[in-house]
């Protein structure tokens, strides 16, 4: 890329630029730190798509940086899909700054290629946009969303026509088409007006919602005479400012849980996520509301949904009356279990479980104990949507993909983790659990004492900018020139290095391919079951570290958790120093 200055020259000095991002500039003119962090690069455009801070320039989201990646879209699917004009691309978007007005752009650039555009009226959960792809047969989709992050961000993903989020192969396509744009300030769009006119901007109602409730209503496990029932279970929903509110509450009703409490200040969509530090439910203090109004109701199970509401969390009362939120790898073993437990026998032999490389081993060990095989992709869940897929072709039948960052699918009709879908089945499995006299906390001792006691964990370092991103390279370089022999006291017995897409035995020097996509990930098998996976974010600023332990005790599991998160952060800290 050109020297930031010269970007910023030709941004500042573009007669066209939008108002109110011109008026930002003009704020900026003396601080140049800032001004060099807005353009010292563009804003990536990964497997997903972007996501990143508001504001102006090339590292920023804002409708500039919207064109640019939707003009790469339409390059690629006007040349790798088939009859895209008609078909069209599906449009939905979150509770987030700039969110509608980034969906209205997308069609305005898409207007320009002549390709219609359906854009939802009000806010939608992602999920519905996967469904929305596959219900309407587009050529594709986009959400506008960044997911959890905190209230200064948003993001634009990609969908293709199988209502999955875009794979590499797909990605890089739309990529090399962007790299070919010589001037993103001058990219054309058609007004809405004439969209409209032209036909090329529908607006869509709730028709979609209508339908994929139907097919929510069909994923139970209930047999009719239980479905028909209304359900003894005392449920607290939040979704945290977010999408989730009217959807889930009306497949929860369709499922007769009448008893469904809503936490009524996260119920209104914020931007700013006024009531939480941060809108994630995989942080706990994203339930302290609930948790208030759980102990109100007596309640028996809480579910939270991020702002887009692809994530769920859930939280169930524990023996001393207070609530203990479940880890999503504890949820989806938990779904995975109940799932398996009422689905024929007969079907078992050619069901798939899909779970990511960095989530627990005990979903694996529990869909082995009933004959099924998993299988683990890349951390990201297009690449389960991928596998979900190819199914299609070999006859393999899709029963539960997750990851242990609070993404669940239960049943296919969408293909994107999906926290309605899984907060329903969550309700109807912790009313099954009830029926017996037991909490789900309850439901995971059992699997525990018959599996191991496998626990999880993951640190991250946040490593802001272009000297934060050179960090990041380090850390992965120096571990990848330098690997373990143990760690923590716990010898390496496998090391996967997935950008050369090997796998070394220690022991005998020996390796083998593995079959996955090249990226950037190092994972380290250790002794006694345990092991630990760096991977760079592709969507925030950070470098995680993944941590798998078994034990024949909780405490056990913990202790070597603690060791190994101990030993990790320090190596990385000890490299950046």
């Amino acid at each position: 890329m050109a020297n930031w200055k010269s970007i910023y020259d030709k941004w500042n000095t573009f007669e066209g630029l939008d108002s109110e991002l011109k008026q930002e500039l003009n704020t900026l003119q003396s601080d140049n730190k800032a001004l060099e962090d807005a353009f010292y690069k563009e804003l990536t455009f990964g497997t997903g798509g972007m996501r990143g801070v508001l504001g102006v320039g090339t590292n920023r989201m804002n409708i500039y940086t919207i064109r640019k990646a939707v003009y790469g879209l339409a390059t690629y699917l006007l040349k790798h899909a088939v009859n895209v004009k008609d078909r069209g691309v599906v449009v939905a978007y979150d509770s987030r700054y700039m969110s509608r007005e980034f969906a209205v752009e997308t069609a305005k650039t898409l207007g320009a290629f002549g390709i219609r555009t359906y854009v939802f009226e009000s806010l939608r959960p992602t999920p519905v946009l996967s469904f929305a792809v596959r219900y309407l047969g587009t050529a594709g989709g986009a959400m506008i969303t960044a997911s959890h992050n905190p209230p200064e961000y948003n993001g634009f993903k990609v969908y293709n026509e199988d209502g999955g989020q875009m794979v590499p192969d797909e990605a890089n396509k739309i990529i090399e088409a962007i790299s070919n744009i010589e001037n993103e300030l001058e990219i054309p769009v058609l007004e809405q007006k004439e969209l409209e006119e032209k036909q090329l901007l529908h607006w869509v109602g709730e028709e979609v919602d209508h339908a994929y409730l139907e097919k929510l209503s069909q994923i139970t496990k209930l047999n009719e005479e239980e479905y028909k029932q209304d359900k003894d279970l005392q449920i607290v929903f939040t979704p945290l400012h977010g999408t989730a509110h009217d959807l889930l509450t009306k497949g929860l009703k369709q499922l007769n849980f009448s008893q469904v409490s809503v936490v009524k200040e996260q119920a209104i969509p914020d931007p700013e996520f006024s009531t939480v530090e941060s809108p994630n439910p995989e942080e706990h203090q994203a339930f302290t509301m609930a948790i208030e109004l759980g102990k109100k109701r007596d309640a028996d199970i809480l579910l939270g949904t991020d702002p887009d509401a692809d994530r769920l969390g859930v939280a169930v009362k524990n023996n001393a009356g207070d609530y203990t939120v479940l880890t999503g790898n504890q949820l989806g073993a938990l779904l995975i279990d109940y799932i398996l437990t009422h689905t024929n026998k007969v079907l078992l032999s050619n069901s798939r479980v899909l779970k990511t490389i960095v989530t627990s081993e005990l979903g694996q060990a529990i869909a082995a104990s009933y004959g099924v095989k998993t299988i683990n992709t890349l951390t990201g869940f297009k690449y389960i949507a991928e596998k979900i897929h190819e199914f299609d072709s070999t006859g393999e039948a899709f029963l539960f993909g997750y990851e242990e960052s609070y993404g669940y699918l239960i049943s296919s009709f969408a293909r994107d983790k999906d926290a309605v879908q899984a907060a329903v089945m969550a309700s109807e499995m912790a009313y099954y659990w009830k029926k017996q006299g037991k909490t789900l906390l309850d439901a995971l001792e059992l699997l525990y004492q018959k599996h191991g006691y496998y626990r999880e964990g993951m640190s991250s370092l946040t490593l802001k900018g272009m000297e934060g991103s050179e960090k990041i390279a380090l850390i992965m370089n120096t571990i990848r020139e330098n690997p373990f022999e143990e760690i923590a006291g716990y010898k390496v017995e496998l090391v996967e290095d997935y950008v050369t897409s090997e796998r070394k035995i220690v022991a005998t020097g020996e390796t083998e391919k593995i079959e996955l996509p090249e990226e950037n990930v190092l994972k380290f098998v250790l002794e006694d079951n345990n092991w630990v996976c760096l991977r760079p974010s592709g969507t925030e600023p950070k470098i995680k570290c993944y941590y798998g332990t078994c034990g024949t005790s909780l405490s056990e599991s913990e202790a070597t958790l603690a060791a190994l998160k101990e030993k990790m952060n320090s190596v990385m800290n000890d490299i950046i120093a």
